[in-house]
């Protein structure tokens, strides 16, 4: 009995042997690496894909996917579609420049000329003058003073020569003279443009509004006042209380110099043939040439 446990024991090891020698694909050790390098030569010999030739297969077609260029087919061409003409002439391309303007710690003064642009009755011109310090960049106060003299006839629009002349109607006009106001100015744009000549100026827009007085005269003469006996001539002169607000542009050509257009709205009560009140409100249309002192250091 123990002799033919002992013969089957033997003839298993060897008959186990014998399988561990032919199987290379799910064994390790000195058996699988004889066969695999059987294997090889036999590749060699049968003109079969080595494993050399698996990894190039395998790169190529990592190159194919990823689009490298190269020599294997199907790579992608990376050159440019279009070639630059090398005879083409420069451009010449101006990148942000820094800001070369300031404002903070100036004076500005703006002598100027204006109109009054909504009165149906009268043509009125208006000279004067401002004169501003810049707290920052941004804020600004201001303190203007501006006189409109009195061309008398000359002063007359189209419609009033017609009424008083035609129609025997007389109007009610009353003219500015003087105004004066304390206003505060407040600059949040500020940026640049390029003009001919590639040359860059800087300009910012503002808004205003302030305090002041203006001074009006009554034409008599338009209310059959001449002589002056009637309550018209008591509240033929007056000062009102005003209000102005308004904005504009400044145009900078340099450090020293500007150019400014700006709009502004005076807002105050009259009194009318000494009776009625009556607010008024003139748009006055105003260009200016700022000068701003001292010069940047």
């Amino acid at each position: 009995m123990l002799t033919v446990r002992t013969f089957l024991v033997l003839l298993s090891a060897n008959l186990g042997g014998l399988a561990w020698a032919n199987d290379t694909s799910t064994h390790d050790g000195i058996a699988q690496d004889d066969s695999s390098a059987e294997d090889d030569d036999l590749g060699d010999i049968l003109g079969g894909p080595s494993d050399d030739t698996e990894q190039s297969a395998a790169q190529e077609g990592q190159d194919f996917a990823s689009g490298s260029t190269g020599s294997t087919i199907g790579a992608r061409d990376d050159s440019p579609l279009i070639q630059e003409d090398d005879g083409a002439k420069d451009r010449t391309i101006k990148t942000i420049q820094r800001k070369s303007f300031f404002k903070k710690g100036r004076w500005e003064a703006s002598p100027h000329v204006a109109f009054v642009a909504n009165d149906p009755f009268l043509k009125r011109y208006i000279v004067g003058s401002g004169i501003n310090y810049n707290v920052t960049e941004i804020f600004a106060v201001e303190l203007s003073f501006d006189f409109s003299p009195d061309l008398g006839e000359a002063d007359y629009t189209a419609i009033t020569k017609q009424l008083r002349d035609k129609n025997s109607v007389s109007p009610d006009i009353s003219r500015l003279t003087y105004f004066s106001s304390a206003s505060l100015l407040f600059s949040p744009i500020y940026g640049k443009v390029a003009v001919m000549g590639g040359n860059i100026i800087n300009f910012d827009i503002y808004t205003s509004f302030g305090m002041g007085f203006t001074q009006t005269s009554e034409c008599l003469e338009c209310l059959d006042d001449a002589d002056g006996k009637t309550l018209a001539a008591k509240t033929s002169e007056q000062v009102h209380p005003t209000t102005n607000f308004g904005g504009g542009a400044r145009v900078i050509f340099n450090e020293n110099m500007a150019f400014r257009l700006e709009g502004r709205s005076m807002v105050y009560i009259e009194t009318v043939n000494a009776t009625q009140l009556e607010m008024k409100n003139n748009f006055i249309v105003q260009a200016a040439v700022s000068i701003f002192f001292p010069t940047i250091k």
